[in-house]
């Protein structure tokens, strides 16, 4: 009999060590679920947008060419300001490319006009974006799937652009045009879910300094409607 006790006590024994040993296991599993997940976690802190220039302030007989292309890409740095990292802000560095299509060209001496007919007419810019976001969405560390709405401004240094037109027999160019804001200055709203997000830009001063017609005042803004992608 004291065979029996003796050897059922060592069971138990062992049986409860094995136990503890399990616990120690899921608990150990649990802590490094945990700590896997990033609590300081920062989102979208690079960014690739498409959109299409519709210009604002039209001067008299302007028309739009097909598509007029707009790129930006750049990196915003990502600055949460509560505990659930919901709500943020990210000053960011980018460039943006333009090029716009329509009728709004020069003629054989160079002067801006207004063309009817012509082979080739497009103006193309480069700039250096300084943007600014306010930032609200539903992420959390476990998803990176949630909504967005990022409102913000940007200031953007022209540092390249060409005018050229091709038209009845002649072709001019112009580099470096002086009448083009050297700055351009800009708000913008960025909109959607996961992947997809609606991308509205509107500018708050004109392309050109001066006007282009002795007869029009009017010296284009920019209105860009597209979409923005964001990653990490």
């Amino acid at each position: 009999m004291k065979k029996w006790l003796t050897f059922l006590g060592g069971f138990l024994l062992c049986f409860s060590e094995v136990n503890a040993q399990d616990s120690n296991i899921q608990v150990d599993q649990i802590t490094d679920s945990v700590q896997a997940l990033d609590l300081k976690y920062r989102e979208d802190q690079f960014y690739f947008g498409i959109s299409h220039t519709m210009m604002q302030n039209k001067t008299k007989g302007f028309h739009p060419n097909s598509f007029s292309l707009g790129i930006n890409a750049g990196f915003l740095r990502d600055f949460p300001v509560n505990s659930s990292r919901t709500v943020a802000i990210a000053p960011g560095i980018g460039y943006s490319y333009l090029n716009l299509r329509d009728n709004l060209g020069l003629d054989v001496n160079g002067q801006y006009t207004t063309l009817d007919t012509y082979s080739k007419n497009n103006l193309s810019i480069h700039f250096v974006d300084f943007p600014l976001e306010f930032r609200w969405r539903t992420s959390t560390p476990e998803s990176h799937k949630f909504w967005r709405i990022y409102v913000g401004v940007k200031a953007s240094y022209r540092f390249s652009d060409r005018q050229r037109t091709s038209a009845e027999g002649y072709t001019s160019v112009i580099r470096g045009d002086d009448n083009l804001n050297k700055w351009l200055f800009g708000t913008y709203i960025s909109a959607g879910f996961n992947t997809w997000n609606l991308y509205v830009y509107y500018g708050m001063n004109t392309v050109y300094k001066n006007q282009l017609f002795e007869d029009d005042s009017q010296k284009l803004r920019l209105l860009n409607i597209g979409v923005m992608f964001y990653i990490l």
